[in-house]
């Protein structure tokens, strides 16, 4: 029989418990999986309580106070290091629901795919949602896979999920870009080829280990079957830096590492050698070209943005391969109801400024747009805009105006 170790962080989550419960019931040989668990929990914590676990042999327990966290990679590497030579692994979030009999599912999807000719298969995904509250009437029945997003200021890579098309039809997996830490299954050696950089804070997790799972020769899938779901809310919840008061110089830390490890902003490449750098079957720029991505300009390809599956067409030359890249920059300016108190304005100035005050690119809100932002339930305006540039914005400008005020205070932020 093969043997799964199923990795879990778990930081003070209420869906812990039921997450357990819900893996071992439904799958198919729970005598076949061990358990490592990061378990950052609190004293005055009812609902995570693991005395039911301690005992069980096929649980490893990592017992961490929640004071004494250093962020989910940090508790990640932890639960890496009690893998035991099993023959899969899983990693998942501690808020999860499984389908009936997902391990066979799962391991069935590997052999196909070792058998077409991928050595390391890698299955990953920003899987399917599913409500607590609503469960199991609000869980979606379509497989997602990952779709590009955006960089973002600091130099990461954000994705968004979406369907995968015609999924009733497709046999098997299908090419994936990107790595989801929420949902990876794959061989048991990836738990010690791959592991997570306990220095990395929390942004910068998916891109850096997309790379370097790819350059270890790791082929990237998402499942073209729905096998388990994820709760995105985090709705009664506390999260690390909810608690954590260094969270931010972690975070900006993490965000420095990452732009050095892909040569961004200037930065000289480094990390690419040692336990958290990139593997020798691949090279950063074949993932590159596989991907359409290029980290030293945040460039994306057209067929990228198009969320066309992987990979990416091959070019007759570097130079022609290099031009067929366009830098796209897109950005949430984030306004809190208090910053924009009066109900009556015409229009916003959204402007975005190089370092010098010149204005790369304006595009203004209409009422409609302040009227939608102002009704937003997290009680802050929430401004997207997205535009080409080859120039990495500074700064951001919203300089509202009013028909009884005429022009109220500008607001600003460095990016």
């Amino acid at each position: 029989m093969s043997t799964i170790f199923v990795q879990i962080a778990a930081y003070r989550d209420p869906q812990l418990k039921a997450t357990l419960k819900d893996m071992l019931d439904k799958a198919k040989n729970p005598q076949e999986i061990s358990v490592g668990i990061a378990w950052q929990h609190s004293p005055d914590d009812v609902w995570d309580e693991l005395e039911e676990y301690k005992s069980d042999p096929r649980f490893k327990i990592i017992d961490i106070d929640y004071r004494n966290s250093k962020g989910v990679c940090w508790a990640r590497h932890a639960v890496q290091q009690l893998y035991n030579s099993e023959t899969y692994t899983l990693q998942v979030d501690s808020h999860m629901r499984f389908i009936q009999d997902w391990d066979e599912t799962l391991t069935d999807m590997i052999r196909l795919l070792q058998w077409k000719g991928h050595k390391k298969p890698l299955l990953t995904s920003y899987v399917s949602s599913f409500d607590p509250d609503n469960d199991p009437a609000g869980r979606v029945t379509n497989p997602w896979k990952m779709n590009f997003d955006r960089f973002i200021p600091e130099g990461a890579v954000f994705f968004l999920p979406g369907d995968i098309p015609n999924h009733a039809s497709i046999k098997k997996p299908v090419p994936s870009r990107f790595y989801s830490a929420h949902f990876c299954f794959t061989l048991g050696s990836f738990c010690r080829e791959v592991q997570h950089n306990p220095e990395y804070y929390f942004h910068g997790e998916e891109i850096s280990i997309a790379v370097r799972s790819f350059t270890h020769g790791y082929d990237l899938f998402h499942p073209h079957k729905v096998v388990c779901w994820h709760e995105y809310t985090r709705k009664g919840r506390s999260k690390q830096w909810d608690d954590d008061k260094e969270w931010g110089a972690r975070n900006d830390n993490s965000h420095l590492m990452n732009r050095r490890l892909f040569g961004m902003d200037g930065e000289e490449q480094s990390g690419h050698d040692g336990p958290y750098g990139f593997g020798k079957e691949r090279s950063l720029r074949d993932y590159e070209k596989y991907a359409g991505i290029l980290f030293s300009r945040r460039a994306i390809q057209k067929e990228t943005m198009e969320n066309k599956y992987p990979p990416n067409p091959v070019y007759e030359s570097e130079e022609k391969w290099l031009e067929s890249f366009m830098s796209i920059f897109k950005h949430c300016i984030d306004i809190g109801f208090d910053s924009a108190p009066e109900n009556d304005y015409e229009f916003w100035v959204v402007a975005f400024e190089d370092g010098n005050g010149n204005t790369l690119f304006r595009k203004d809100a209409d009422k409609d747009e302040i009227t939608r932002m102002k009704a937003d339930p997290d009680a802050y305006c929430k401004v997207w805009r997205e535009f080409p540039t080859d120039t990495l914005p500074k700064k951001w400008v919203v300089w509202p105006h009013s028909s009884s005020k005429g022009w109220c205070e500008r607001i600003e932020g460095s990016i």
